[in-house]
């Protein structure tokens, strides 16, 4: 995924109805006055400076992930390094602006336009006339015409990862002079704009070798504000000069260099003055964010963070008596520990040093990341299953708990096909509609997925497996806890603190307006100990005054035994018999002698609430206690599970409440689905490396969500090397999390994401790219009449209407943008956290002394 360049390629809700299995839309564009696009979710952050402010020279050393394997962006092996070389060096006829919108580049082209539509579509692009190749020759139809051969997909001698668009044009001729070039289209093609995007000179797309072959490791000629200087695989860098035959608008820098560094080194090279310029993760931008709060401490004051924070005076006194203590052997550990504990703080306190002259960008990238559901067979083969999974998700808890810590906009996406701000957005999510419990379990018994025996058999099998099985079933983790509600919020806290990267951020994502508070403090610069404090509130404050959830009953007062009900949704729990009368006879008890009052009293004292029980209730409770007897059911039942309790009616967790003291039953799982004596599990394969923590986050967090509803997952942590390979494009997967770049020319890029496998003529299925094997006639139709409506405003409203059939098949799930974290030095300018503008290279440099950045549009 990249923002670079308008390739590789990368708020009126459409009502739409689900009846009876048909998808009806209406109307999607031209029924209101307001966009639907709307604007970006979150601004770019860049440091925006006027070139007036900037300084003459420097060098620029940004942060690459690797070196690009190849300088050809249309070669199968062409990365986002590849983009920022091509995008500096090459032209582009068209740049994405701040919302992701295609404008055209006045660098290269003085116009562009559709002059013909019959019988062919024409456009005819008009070139500056100053605009030259590095050897002095002009730009113009020739390049246009050998891009055109290579690209077409006619000569399978040049190995193109891709021809899209180019496949469409018939010819490619000179104007009326060399600077207008006429290319005709075969057939009607509505995303023109994406092509010679960037373009390349004839010397590397006349020919299959030189196509091959000639620019995967130079670039001989180019046109751009920089020009290649030098590839050095030994020091990892790919180094850029000033072009000094650029007709536009000069160069800052002298120099760019792009410098291949892995993620999880990138804080020691920013630190050590190796890069200027990084994309870091959420751990990463918490130490930038520590270091600029503790900037003005001067650097003789002891940090409260890092890995000497843990040692308090109390450790730290006897770790001084162990070193110099009687037992020798003892004491030669704790020496040899003190100094690498020395030299650790030592480096971290260095490290936090220099990162002072870093700080933080952030934005959103123009990429999401969805839940995909392999469609392909087994249960999620049933669309209805793959619906309630859909509704069983609340997507709004899952973006706050990724974005919501790093202070950016916590937003549900609401298209597979745009992101806010671009042109063809449309929330069009309503056309699945949004989380509902009961719709998802209404689904799931339609599909023949109900409460089976068969499945507790299965479950003893599972049981006796033990830790011998090497996949995680979901909610292993919380089963450990005591089942209490305080128990649960406090390990999605701690769920958000993993994704956030922050050991201070604390609390349930979103659960209460004091975990928000403290979920954004990691970038606002909040002092550490209210975060803290926030964590205590929030664990003590979560038990619901003292209470716990148990059971599930279908309505109040419904005690039948074997009875299919709905689960308690804070803390899924199947009320034994035996269970529930002990409860009853406690509540029996405690109503008798009077210690109902003092137990009220307690929760008052713990969380604030005032529960009253009046005058007439007191009666008809004793009355119906008298009438039936200790360990019945009835009115006392009934007052447990609704006793003034909002929360607990109209569509809240059912169950029953004892006074806190009561002992808590062990936390059992809602009841499990079966079909045919097979249990309803999906496997959830989720990355387990080091930067994928915030996935795993999510990943967690859904697998709770679709335990509520009754469907039970097992969580696979592969490596992440093999992730996308052995098992998203493999199919190896029921459920999985990933991410899509969104583009600016949806109907050209998202067809093969989103287009109906086809088998192909060995007998497998050709996906492309549409890993999740999910895609309806419909979809490829709507695609289909949108690439080729060349009128702008009907061609997004035919993208609109494949979405949101998209959305109804359920093959993917899109949740939230990617968060963009860029650590920059203080005085870079024009630089940073893009968004979805295309970055303009010759602006990029650092401010002159005493300079200042403008205001910037930072989220």
């Amino acid at each position: 995924m990249s923002h670079d360049g308008v390739g590789p390629r990368a708020v009126m809700r459409s009502v739409a109805f689900l009846t009876a299995g048909v998808l009806a839309v209406p109307a999607l564009a031209g029924c209101s006055e307001k966009d639907p696009a709307g604007k970006p979710t979150a601004g770019q952050e860049i440091a925006p400076a006027e070139r007036g402010r900037i300084a003459d020279g420097g060098t620029l050393r940004w942060a690459v992930d690797a070196l690009p394997e190849t300088l050809n962006a249309f070669q199968a092996d062409a990365d986002a390094a590849t983009s920022k070389v091509a995008g500096a060096v090459l032209p582009s006829m068209y740049r994405l602006d701040a919302n992701g919108r295609p404008q055209r580049n006045p660098d290269y082209l003085e116009s562009a336009k559709v002059v013909d539509r019959e019988p062919r579509q024409v456009v005819l692009y008009k070139l500056n006339q100053q605009a030259v190749w590095s050897d002095g020759r002009e730009i113009g139809a020739a390049d246009f015409a050998a891009q055109w051969r290579a690209l077409s997909g006619k000569d399978t001698a040049y190995w193109t990862a891709r021809n899209a668009g180019y496949d469409r044009i018939e010819k490619i001729e000179r104007g009326a002079d060399d600077l207008e070039v006429r290319v005709t289209f075969s057939k009607p093609y509505a995303d023109w704009q994406s092509l010679f995007s960037p373009l390349y000179p004839k010397d590397v797309m006349g020919t299959p070798d030189a196509f091959n072959d000639g620019a995967r490791r130079k670039l001989k000629v180019t046109a751009g504000p920089f020009a290649l200087d030098t590839v050095d695989k030994d020091s990892g860098e790919v180094r850029l000069k000033r072009n000094p035959r650029w007709w536009g608008r000069p160069a800052k820098l002298s120099e760019l260099v792009l410098r291949a560094v892995p993620r999880d080194k990138r804080t020691a090279a920013l630190a050590d003055g190796k890069v200027d310029l990084a994309e870091i993760d959420s751990t990463e931008a918490h130490r930038i964010t520590l270091a600029a709060r503790d900037k003005g401490k001067g650097n003789g004051a002891p940090l409260a963070h890092g890995p000497g924070a843990a040692l308090t005076p109390g450790k730290s006194l006897r770790s001084w008596a162990v070193a110099h203590g009687s037992d020798e052997e003892a004491a030669d550990e704790e020496i040899l520990a003190r100094k690498k504990r020395g030299k650790a703080v030592a480096k971290y306190a260095d490290e936090q040093s220099s990162l002072r002259g870093f700080e933080v960008r952030k934005s959103l990238e123009p990429a999401f990341t969805q839940l995909a559901l392999n469609g392909q067979e087994g249960p999620l083969a049933d669309e209805r299953v793959r619906r309630a999974v859909a509704r069983a998700l609340d997507r709004d808890e899952l973006a706050r708990v990724v974005l919501r810590p790093l202070g950016l906009p916590a937003e549900p996406v609401g298209s597979h096909l745009a992101l806010s701000g671009q042109q063809a957005y449309a929330d069009n999510s309503g056309a699945l509609g949004g989380q509902d419990t009961k719709e998802a379990q209404a689904l799931l018994a339609d599909a023949g997925w109900v409460s089976g025996g068969a499945v507790k058999e299965e479950q003893k099998e599972k049981k006796a497996a033990g830790a011998g099985a090497s996949k995680e079933p979901a909610g292993s983790e919380s089963s450990e806890s005591s089942g209490t509600p305080a128990d649960s919020d406090a390990a999605e806290g701690s769920d958000s603190d993993e994704g956030s990267g922050s050991s201070e951020d604390s609390g349930s994502s979103g659960s209460s307006s004091s975990s928000d508070g403290s979920d954004s403090s990691t970038t606002s610069g909040s002092s550490d100990s209210s975060d803290s404090s926030s964590s205590s509130d929030s664990s003590d404050s979560s038990g619901d005054d003292g209470t716990y959830i148990v059971g599930e009953d279908g309505k109040p007062g419904d005690d039948k035994p074997g009875e299919n009900r709905a689960p308690a949704l804070l803390v899924p729990a199947p009320l034994a018999e035996l269970q529930r009368v002990a409860l009853l006879d406690q509540a029996y008890v405690l109503d008798v002698h009077g210690q109902a009052e003092k137990a009220k009293k307690a929760k008052k004292q713990k969380a604030g609430k005032k529960q009253r029980i009046g005058k007439k209730q007191q009666a008809e409770t004793e009355k119906q206690r008298k009438k039936d007897g200790p360990g019945t059911s009835g009115k006392v039942e009934k007052n447990l599970a609704h006793e003034g309790r909002p929360q607990f009616q109209h569509g809240g967790a059912p169950g029953a409440y004892a006074p806190k003291g009561t002992a808590a039953p062990g936390r059992a799982a809602a009841g499990p689905l079966a079909k045919n004596g097979k249990p309803l599990t999906l496997r959830f394969v989720l990355p387990s490396g080091p930067g994928s923590q915030s996935l795993r986050t999510v990943g967690e967090r859904i697998a709770r969500m679709l335990e509520r509803i009754g469907i039970r997952t097992e969580i696979s942590k592969v490596a992440d090397e093999s992730y996308f390979k052995d098992h998203i494009a493999s199919g190896q997967y029921d459920l999985a999390l990933y991410s899509w770049p969104a583009s600016a020319f949806p109907a050209t890029d998202a067809r093969p994401i989103y287009s109906k496998p086809v088998p192909a003529a060995d007998g497998s299925l050709n996906v492309e790219q549409n890993y999740t094997r999910v895609g309806t006639d419909q979809v490829d139709q709507l695609f289909d009449q949108a690439i080729a409506e060349l009128d702008p405003g009907e061609s997004r409203s035919l993208v609109r209407k494949a979405d949101a059939r998209i959305w109804a098949a359920a093959g993917s799930i899109p949740l939230y943008q990617r968060p963009q974290l860029i650590a920059a030095r203080t005085n870079l300018a024009n630089a940073g956290a893009f968004g979805f503008q295309t970055p303009l290279y010759e602006d990029m440099g650092f401010l002159k002394k005493g300079a200042k950045p403008q205001a910037s549009s930072a989220p």
